[in-house]
């Protein structure tokens, strides 16, 4: 049997639930308990890209935004490409989320996709394809980027 944990740290006293499947209702029905807690105002999620997970947090979380985990995401984009390749590719993407403002930032992931494109064009599909989703913090303030990327907070 698989455990799955899950997570959220705000406002409230951190959620925590363990659960025997990463499915959609699990999720939904751990955000709903948050809710009910008096989680309310979320108007950025960052999270991994379980369909599950996605669909509870549109359901639960209205009108918040959603962002993938660049962590999680650097992880899948390297199972694209060699295990040779995966440090260049990495630096790569980094240089995406290291823009000045919101312009650079896409600018950025479309000169990677390019760059990609030529030696692994299976990476590049694959980062066209979650752009949208990588790149949701570009439509927040400035000062929040550095925390925006993370399913897990940094220290200091």
């Amino acid at each position: 049997m698989s455990r799955c944990v899950r997570f959220a740290n705000g406002p409230l006293n951190p959620g925590i639930d363990v659960a025997s499947a990463e499915d959609g209702a699990g999720w939904l029905a751990f955000l709903r308990s948050l809710t009910a807690r008096g989680l309310s105002g979320v108007q950025l999620v960052i999270s991994d890209a379980h369909r599950g997970l996605v669909e509870a947090v549109g359901a639960a979380l209205p009108g918040s935004a959603r962002q993938r985990c660049r962590a999680h995401y650097a992880r899948d984009l390297a199972n694209q490409v060699p295990k040779s390749a995966q440090p260049w590719v990495a630096t790569l993407l980094r240089t995406v989320f290291e823009q000045p403002d919101a312009e650079a930032v896409h600018a950025q992931a479309q000169q990677v996709i390019n760059t990609l494109e030529s030696k692994f064009p299976k990476a590049a599909a694959h980062l066209d394809e979650a752009r949208a989703d990588l790149l949701t913090f570009t439509a927040f303030p400035h000062e929040i980027w550095r925390r925006s990327g993370r399913t897990t907070p940094r220290s200091g």
